[in-house]
C-alpha cells in the first residue's frame, strides 16, 4: 500500500472508533451517573522516503472522560443519592473495589446496600452497608452518614481519584489505577438521581458530521484503489 492509502485507512479507522465512541455516549443518555466519553486525534508525522521527506497522519490517539457535573433529578427513594461536587460513590465488586456516581441504591433480603447490579456499597472504612429490615425512616445527611430510627449505621464511602487514573469498566463503573481517596467535604443528596452528561443533540449533530466525513474518506479511498488498477492494467498491457 503506497503513503495515501496508509493516510487513508488511518483517518477511516480512527472516525470509525469516534462513531462507535458517540454511539456509546447516545445509547448512554439517560443512564445515571454516565459520563460523556470523547475522542482525541493526533498527527503522527514519520519519514516518508528521500524525495518525499515526511507523511503526516492523522489518528486517533486517545479517549478521554468527561467528568462534569450531569443534572439532578428528584425521585424521593429513600435509597436515591446524588453528589454534588466532586466524588464517586465506593463500590464492592467481585473484581475489587470499583467508583461510581450512579446513586440508585436498593436492600437486598438480608438487608444489605446494594447498587442495581447487586454490587454492595461500601462505606468509609470499606465495608458493607447493613440496613435492619424493621426501621421505620431511614436518613441520609449530608455528609453520607445513614441513620436508621436516629441511629447512626455507617456513611456512605465517597472517593475521589486523578482523572487520569481512572478506567472505564462495564456497568457504569470506574477503576482506581492509582488509588483513591476519601473526600471528607461532601455533599451528599438523599432523594436524587444524577442524571447522564450527555447532551443528546450534540451527540447527533457530532454523529452527522463524523458520519459524513467517513462517507467522504470511502470515496477518496475508492478512488485510490480504482487509480492502482487502472495503473496496473495499464503497465500490464503487452
Amino acid at each position: 500500500m503506497d503513503n495515501p492509502g496508509y493516510v487513508s485507512l488511518s483517518r477511516q479507522a480512527g472516525l470509525l472508533k469516534e462513531l462507535n465512541t458517540i454511539a456509546n455516549n447516545i445509547a448512554n443518555a439517560d443512564t445515571a451517573g454516565y459520563k460523556r466519553e470523547g475522542a482525541l486525534f493526533t498527527e503522527y508525522i514519520a519519514a516518508a522516503g528521500r524525495d518525499d521527506p515526511s507523511l503526516s497522519i492523522g489518528r486517533l490517539g486517545a479517549h478521554f472522560a468527561d467528568l462534569s457535573q450531569g443534572e439532578f433529578n428528584k425521585t424521593g427513594g429513600t435509597f436515591d443519592v446524588a453528589i454534588q461536587g466532586e466524588g464517586f460513590f465506593l463500590i464492592g465488586t467481585p473484581g475489587g473495589e470499583r467508583l461510581s456516581r450512579a446513586g440508585h441504591f436498593m436492600t437486598t433480603a438480608e438487608g444489605t446496600l446494594v447498587n442495581p447490579d447487586g454490587f454492595s456499597v461500601l462505606d468509609d472504612a470499606g465495608g458493607e452497608i447493613q440496613i435492619p429490615p424493621e426501621v421505620a425512616q431511614i436518613a441520609i445527611a449530608g455528609d453520607g452518614t445513614i441513620s436508621a430510627d436516629g441511629n447512626a449505621l455507617g456513611r456512605l464511602g465517597v472517593v475521589t481519584a486523578a482523572p487520569e487514573n481512572l478506567v472505564r469498566e462495564g456497568s457504569n463503573l470506574w477503576r482506581a489505577e492509582g488509588g483513591y481517596q476519601p473526600v471528607e467535604d461532601r455533599t451528599v443528596l438523599q432523594g436524587f438521581i444524577e442524571s447522564s452528561n450527555v447532551d443528546p443533540v450534540s451527540e447527533i449533530a457530532r454523529l452527522i458530521e463524523v458520519q459524513r466525513n467517513y462517507e467522504t474518506g470511502q470515496k477518496i479511498f475508492e478512488q485510490e484503489d480504482e487509480r492502482i488498477s487502472q495503473v496496473i492494467q495499464t503497465v500490464s498491457r503487452p
